[in-house]
């Protein structure tokens, strides 16, 4: 796609993406999603507004135009929500470059996007899940102790295949995280948690680090670090063989951590300082699926439900 771009989009746009990788600590991933959405912009300035095809040029008129064509296009809400923020943060990198004096995004409001409610499983899907692994076997065991601390912490799957033996105190049965934006946080990981991960690193993970050297907790039958692919495969076995018939992913563990601490009491902010979110209103959506939950017990079992 840079051929289509011209050398001082290009630039800029190549220069705006180091800047928000190394100072900002973003995810390769994430960076790549502000590259597609600048580069798309920029081939749609350069070929409508051809007499000055430089996006640092573009103002208030032209970015609604750009977004009005991607509604035209049949683009989502969500999807022109987020190049409207990679815009955003991109004009206000070239501000801060003194490269603008006027941010044509300032005045520029989102669309309003519904948040779709998380998936999660119930409990007996919980319980179903977990009796999934053989723990007769190595690798079994391994399984059923990655799931087991999946559902008990609540972690994302890359904090939990990134696990290093460093972040874990089996005496306190504490883990200490490092999440989004390289922030800490300590999360318990209950008795069951932790007795299955004893029980792994006692039997399974010695045998498995002989092969190559690693500070990580969860090891690959080569020794080597899980990805998260290759624990999505393990989760989807698994609940195949149990008859779990619903999505599943290791999000849903996430989800459904959050879901079931709210439905025995837990208090929103804690769920919020487990979970590691910087937003109380990030985790709030969890209330919904427990009121949900509340909604379907009631009718399913009142007699005027």
């Amino acid at each position: 796609m840079e051929g289509l771009l011209n050398k001082e989009n290009y630039q800029q746009i190549e220069a705006f993406i180091n800047v928000i990788f190394i100072e900002s600590g973003l995810s390769k991933n994430t960076c790549e999603s502000y590259r597609r959405d600048l580069k798309s912009f920029a081939i749609w300035h350069q070929k409508n507004f051809k007499t000055r095809g430089q996006i640092s040029g573009a103002d208030n008129g032209e970015i609604l135009r750009f977004l009005g064509y991607k509604a035209a296009q049949g683009i989502s809400s969500r999807s022109i929500a987020r190049s409207l923020s990679t815009l955003r943060r991109f004009y206000k990198y070239l501000k801060l470059q003194n490269t603008i004096s006027i941010d044509p995004t300032h005045l520029i409001q989102a669309p309003k996007i519904g948040r779709p409610l998380p998936e999660s499983l119930t409990e007996n899907d919980i319980d179903l899940l977990l009796k999934a692994p053989d723990v007769e076997e190595l690798l079994g065991l391994r399984d059923k102790s990655m799931i087991e601390l999946l559902y008990a912490t609540g972690l994302r799957v890359t904090e939990l295949v990134e696990l290093r033996m460093s972040q874990v105190n089996l005496n306190q049965g504490f883990l200490k995280i490092i999440g989004k934006g390289n922030k800490e946080r300590l999360v318990p990981a209950g008795d069951e948690a932790i007795f299955w991960l004893k029980k792994y690193l006692h039997k399974t993970r010695p045998l498995l680090a002989k092969k190559v050297a690693s500070e990580v907790v969860y090891l690959s039958k080569r020794g080597e670090g899980m990805t998260r692919q290759a624990f999505w495969y393990i989760l989807k076995r698994n609940a195949k063989a149990q008859g779990i018939k619903k999505h599943l992913s290791p999000h849903t563990l996430r989800h459904s951590f959050a879901t079931h601490l709210l439905n025995h009491g837990a208090d929103l902010r804690v769920v919020q300082m487990l979970l590691g979110h910087s937003e109380l209103s990030t985790t709030q959506i969890y209330t919904h699926i427990a009121q949900a939950r509340l909604k379907q017990i009631f009718s399913e079992h009142h007699p005027r439900g």
